[in-house]
């Protein structure tokens, strides 16, 4: 390896080196490396991966003089609003606050590619604005998507399955993207009914949950829906979705399979419920 380093380039300025699962390496050729760090190639650039990395060594004090170390782990998705904030800052000069921030995730998801690329989006759209409101969020990637779990809910609690299940196919024949999609577009819907559902519960009344939740669009449907359903049962399709989530992410199954299956099982569940309640009022 330390060859390949310090041997001249064909045709570029540096030659790299890029050592996958490079614990072991490190490891066994430490004084080796060592030695390396104190007088580098200058036409070589070793690139090291490793799960961990050892800060109180005397490579890891002496790279801070030759390299630099990239920390490149998972970010969580409470972090995530944070990092789409700083990504557009610095990548766009622009701003987006915390609350707009939060929604984009909720909408795209927890993948960072697929969230810098809205981003890049979402900073061409407001072209010279420095910054980036929900109003921009909702326009350019939350109108269709969440308009479409709207339809397809309203359609269940309205007992009608077989419109539910159209409208839901539609929104996978019309947007090659709802596949990674659908599912952040159908949580954010379900939490914004369990946080009404709750207020509801609680005597707040319907106009200061439209402020407080920004609710637009069919008040008067969102709120249907969110008094045909029990806090427990929204409750249960929010843990529903995020076992989808999961199982998408392990590849055990498919966006399109696991939400039909959920719309199926929900629509059957509200019209048994509607019976027992019809039976017990006539009974």
């Amino acid at each position: 390896v330390l060859d390949e380093l310090r041997t001249l380039p064909f045709l570029a300025d540096k030659r790299v080196a890029l050592l996958k699962d490079a614990d072991s390496f490190i490891t066994a050729n430490r004084p080796a490396l060592e030695k390396y760090f104190a007088e580098p190639s200058r036409c070589g650039v070793l690139i090291l991966v490793v799960q961990k990395w050892q800060k109180n060594t005397r490579l890891a004090k002496m790279l801070g003089k030759v390299g630099k170390l990239i920390d490149v782990g998972d970010i969580g998705r409470y972090q995530l609003g944070n990092y789409v904030s700083n990504y557009i800052t610095a990548t766009h000069g622009k701003t987006m606050n915390r609350t707009t921030a939060g929604m984009l995730v909720e909408l795209v998801g927890d993948d960072v590619g697929r969230l810098c690329s809205e981003a890049d989006k979402l900073a061409i759209y407001v072209d010279q604005r420095k910054s980036i409101e929900m109003a921009d969020v909702e326009a350019l990637i939350g109108h269709n998507r969440m308009f479409g779990a709207f339809s397809v809910i309203d359609a269940i609690t309205d007992g009608r399955i077989d419109t539910a299940v159209e409208r839901l196919r539609n929104m996978f024949m019309m947007d090659r993207s709802a596949e990674f999609t659908v599912v952040g577009a159908f949580a954010f819907h379900f939490r914004k009914m369990f946080r009404a559902k709750a207020l509801l519960e609680k005597g707040v009344n319907a106009q200061q949950i439209i402020g407080q939740l920004r609710v637009f669009g069919n008040k008067d449907g969102f709120f249907r829906q969110v008094r045909a359903l029990s806090l427990k049962r929204i409750g249960g399709v929010l843990c529903e979705l995020a076992r989808i989530d999961h199982g998408m992410k392990t590849g055990q199954t498919t966006a399109g399979v696991a939400i039909e299956r959920l719309v199926v099982r929900l629509g059957a569940a509200i019209g048994q419920a509607s019976q027992t309640r019809q039976a017990r009022r006539y009974g």
